[in-house]
């Protein structure tokens, strides 16, 4: 009993330390307060929506050298160049381009899981500008069809790539996107506790991966010349 009163404030604590000082740093990784602050593309694909997690990070290519890593990313195709234990099995993600994966149209799947019982739709495509990649899910985790009537327990939800092209070269990649869902407060609380977290995770993982593969491209054109 004596521990359980001590473990209850504790909890608190931590979930307040969590809520006030991590989380708000953990949405906005490595974003600048004029990103956070400007428009960002794809509100219109996501009825209801709101703007989630916004991350950026600066590459040193030009969105020519960067959209090629974007394109092929997929289970069964490139992978996401994150944890790939966790999100693509084991199986490792490409450490080259291959031309085979680079034409995406909207309306493609390309598989979140090895399985391919579940994808992400391509629902925007701007050649070295902008990707759009959107998870309509019911609340059992299998995808509904997008062009129909919502489930009545969804969550339905846009992750966004935005290349900008930066003096020397160089490429501001802002990673973003909208979601809606429903319950809200049971959805909301799974954010919290998990979604967040974990889209925090692999997408640190997945900037710092890229950055690497792209420096490594670069350096072998490099010593080709």
């Amino acid at each position: 009993m004596a521990l359980a009163r001590w473990l209850s404030p504790a909890l608190a604590l931590s979930v307040a330390a969590y809520g006030t000082v991590a989380r708000p740093r953990l949405l906005r990784w490595g974003a600048t307060d004029e990103e956070l602050a400007a428009s960002f593309p794809g509100g219109a694909l996501i009825a209801g929506g709101k703007r989630s997690a916004t991350m950026a990070v600066t590459i040193e290519a030009p969105p020519s050298r960067v959209w090629p890593w974007l394109v092929q990313m997929g289970c069964n195709r490139a992978g996401w160049y994150s944890w790939d234990r966790l999100d693509n099995r084991g199986v490792a993600s490409a450490e080259h381009i291959h031309p085979e994966w680079q034409d995406v149209s909207v309306g493609e799947h390309l598989d979140s899981s090895p399985s391919g019982r579940v994808w992400f739709e391509v629902a925007a495509v701007e050649p070295e500008r902008f990707l759009a990649l959107r998870a309509p899910l019911d609340l059992r985790g299998r995808p509904f069809d997008t062009s129909g009537a919502r489930p009545r327990f969804f969550s339905d939800s846009l992750w966004a790539f935005r290349l900008e092209e930066l003096p020397g070269k160089r490429t501001r990649l802002v990673v973003s996107g909208y979601a809606c869902s429903n319950p809200r407060v049971l959805t909301a609380a799974g954010d919290f506790v998990f979604c967040e977290p974990a889209h925090w995770v692999m997408q640190v993982r997945q900037f710092a991966n890229l950055k690497r593969r792209i420096d490594r491209e670069g350096e072998i054109r490099a010593r080709a010349r």
